[in-house]
C-alpha cells in the first residue's frame, strides 16, 4: 500500500526535494525543550536517518516544556524516549542514539560518520562553544539555538546570524568565546530571540534537583542556576530550526 504519511510534504517541496530529505542523515544534539521539538519537525518531515544526542533523563519538572516528558517517560533517557517516538512516526527513519555528554573530548567520535546537518539545541556555554566550533571548522551546516528560556512573545524570535543577535545574554557570551577563537560569527545560523527582558524575582532561582542551567558548567549534574520557560515559546525555537534545516535539504524552497 501507498505510504500516504508525507503526501501532504511532498505536495509542497516535491518528489525531488522529499527524495533528498529521506536520503538525509540529521543530528539533535540535546533533547530537551527546543531539541525536542526540532527532532518532532524533523520525523514529520520524513528524513531518512537521525542521530540522536543527548546523556539526560527526563524529569518531573521537563513536562512543562519538553515535548518527550510525559509521566509515563519519567525516569527514562531522553535519547531512548526519543527514538520510540520518532520511530512511531516514521518506521522508515533509521534512527541512532548516542547517550553522550558533548565536549571537546567527545566531538571526534560523535562525528566519526557524516551527517547532512546539525542541530545545536545544548544549553550549556562550554559544550555550545565546542559544538559550534568543531562545526565551524569542518564545514559541516548546522543552525544553533540561542536562549530560549525568559522570553515570553514569539513575534521577537528570528532566524538570523549570530552576529546579529540582540537582547539574549547566552548568544552574547557564545560571540565573545567564538570570537576569540577566531570563528566568523557572521557564518553562524541561530534561531534567538530578539526581546528584551522584564523579569519577575522568581525568574532565576536555584534548583538542585534540576539539569536546566544558565550560561555555565562544563560537566553534567552540578547544581545550576534554574531559568523560568514557557512551552510554546522553546517549541518555536525547535520547529524555526527544524524548518530551516528541511527547507535546506530538500533545496526546494531555499
Amino acid at each position: 500500500m501507498e505510504n500516504r504519511r508525507f503526501l501532504r510534504t511532498q505536495a509542497l517541496l516535491g518528489e525531488q526535494g522529499m527524495e533528498n530529505l529521506r536520503r538525509s542523515r540529521v543530528m539533535v544534539v540535546g533533547l530537551g525543550a527546543v531539541g525536542g521539538y526540532a527532532l518532532e519537525a524533523l520525523a514529520r518531515s520524513g528524513i531518512g536517518a537521525l542521530v540522536l544526542v543527548d546523556f539526560d533523563i527526563v524529569e518531573e519538572t521537563n513536562v512543562n516544556r519538553q515535548i518527550l516528558a510525559l509521566t509515563s517517560t519519567i525516569g527514562r533517557k531522553k535519547t531512548e524516549v526519543a527514538r520510540a517516538r520518532v520511530l512511531d512516526i516514521n518506521p522508515d527513519c533509521h534512527v541512532e542514539t548516542k547517550d553522550v555528554f558533548v565536549n571537546a573530548d567527545t566531538l571526534e567520535s560523535l562525528f566519526s560518520e557524516p551527517v547532512d546537518y546539525v542541530v545545536d539545541a545544548i544549553d550549556a556555554l562550554n559544550p555550545k562553544c565546542c559544538l559550534i566550533e568543531f562545526l565551524y571548522r569542518r564545514g559541516i551546516p548546522f543552525v544553533s539555538s540561542m536562549g530560549a528560556a525568559l522570553k515570553s512573545d514569539p513575534g521577537c524570535i528570528r532566524l538570523t546570524t549570530l552576529n546579529k543577535t540582540k537582547n539574549c545574554s547566552l548568544a552574547r557570551f557564545i560571540r565573545k568565546r567564538l570570537k576569540r577563537r577566531e570563528v566568523d560569527i557572521s557564518k553562524v545560523c541561530c534561531v534567538a530571540s530578539e526581546e528584551q527582558c522584564c523579569l519577575p524575582e522568581t525568574a532565576i532561582f536555584m534548583d538542585s534537583e534540576s539539569k536546566n542551567e544558565i550560561i555555565s558548567c562544563d560537566a553534567p549534574g552540578r547544581k545550576r542556576h534554574t531559568l523560568g520557560s514557557l512551552p510554546a515559546i522553546t517549541a518555536i525555537f525547535g520547529l524555526t530550526a527544524a524548518n530551516e534545516v528541511i527547507k535546506k535539504l530538500s533545496k526546494k524552497l531555499v
